[in-house]
């Protein structure tokens, strides 16, 4: 059941991402947000609405990087952080840890200013690195940051982390032990997101956005305030993550260090590069599919590996090995991603034309 909500939602981003009339786009997404507001509440169950939860979540957390990575450049490689920053933001303030419960809808907008800040708080220092440099120092902080919860003990748990968080409520209604409102208000985030994500690609500071990831200097000589516009990348891209955090730590009753490690962050920009960079509808392809990958098959091929050939092999241990695959095939045999935007795939295409030539 979950391969055909899958399926359903990644041709229908492609339908959108072809066609070039807008009211057949307009069309086909009320469509498609029918479909997936509606079906699983009479085709699923609780497994069901986890697997679709977790994979809006990820497609959150997609979007806020393709913000820093696929419009201004900026390769981010410690993503996770603020995922870690939004969770732990729900985990200290709606829990017995200090004995505040602050309410899931204000720490949701808690979360995503805290990461914001965060975001600002990385991007002061690092804004003059560019390419490897900028990596590496991302990916420090992706490493810092969980280290810093794990060791904080007194405030944060420790290695065990915090558990039993506070039961979201809507209205005086609890959500229970019902996976079904997470799932829904994921979809209501990324609906935002992908409106959010839009108006800031056709925006002046998305289109200084853009200037800076083709030609820092020529932006810069243009009149183009480089500093501010990579800050902004930076907040408003963390402030996605907070959010996605708060979901999937209220959603789990739990959060602990071990889920905020170096291979989120790999994770999410693997759905960037499978997808195509810059390109918000093929963010989202990607990110259902390596979800659903990570999620739904792997689990299921071990299972069928375990019945036909009598042996225990789990796969789920070589999920980097898989990533790797996917990303050295996609970077092989089609480098812009399955559905890039239009400019990588001039750029890419160019490019592959002159070495031809020479």
């Amino acid at each position: 059941m979950i391969y055909a909500y899958a399926f359903v939602a990644i041709a229908a981003c492609v339908a959108i991402e072809r066609f070039h009339n807008r009211k057949a786009k307009i069309a086909i997404a009320l469509a498609l947000a029918a479909f997936l507001a509606v079906g699983p509440r009479f085709y699923g169950n609780e497994a069901v609405f986890s697997i679709l939860a977790d994979a809006a979540v990820y497609v959150m957390l997609a979007l806020g990087l393709n913000i820093v990575v696929g419009f201004a450049g900026l390769l981010d490689l410690g993503y996770a952080a603020f995922f870690a920053i939004g969770a732990y933001t729900y985990g200290m303030l709606a829990s017995p840890q200090f004995g505040l419960h602050l309410p899931f809808w204000a720490l949701l907008f808690l979360a995503a200013a805290l990461a914001a800040l965060f975001g600002a708080l990385l991007g002061a220092p690092t804004l003059r690195l560019h390419g490897d440099y900028l990596a590496i120092v991302t990916l420090g902080f992706g490493e810092i940051v969980p280290q810093i919860f794990q060791n904080l003990t007194k405030y944060t748990g420790g290695p065990n982390g915090i558990a039993a968080l506070d039961v979201p409520t809507f209205f005086g209604h609890s959500f229970g032990a019902s996976v079904m409102p997470y799932y829904y208000i994921a979809l209501v985030g990324i609906a935002l997101a992908l409106w959010i994500s839009r108006n800031l690609r056709e925006s002046r500071l998305g289109r200084s956005w853009m200037a800076i990831r083709e030609d820092e200097l020529a932006a810069k000589h243009a009149g183009i305030d480089v500093l501010r516009a990579k800050l902004a990348a930076f907040a408003i891209g963390a402030s996605f993550s907070g959010i996605g955090g708060v979901l999937f730590a209220a959603k789990l009753a739990l959060v602990s260090p071990d889920l905020f490690g170096f291979q989120v962050s790999v994770l999410i920009v693997s759905m960037l590069v499978l997808g195509g960079m810059g390109n918000i509808v093929g963010v989202v392809v990607g990110s259902l599919l390596l979800t659903i990958v990570n999620s739904a098959l792997l689990p299921q091929i071990n299972s069928l590996v375990d019945a036909s050939f009598h042996t225990t092999l789990d796969l789920s241990n070589i999920h980097f090995l898989i990533y790797g695959a996917i990303l050295v095939g996609i970077m092989l045999f089609r480098p812009e991603g399955l559905l890039p935007n239009r400019e990588r795939r001039a750029e890419l295409h160019h490019a592959g034309e002159a070495e031809a030539e020479a």
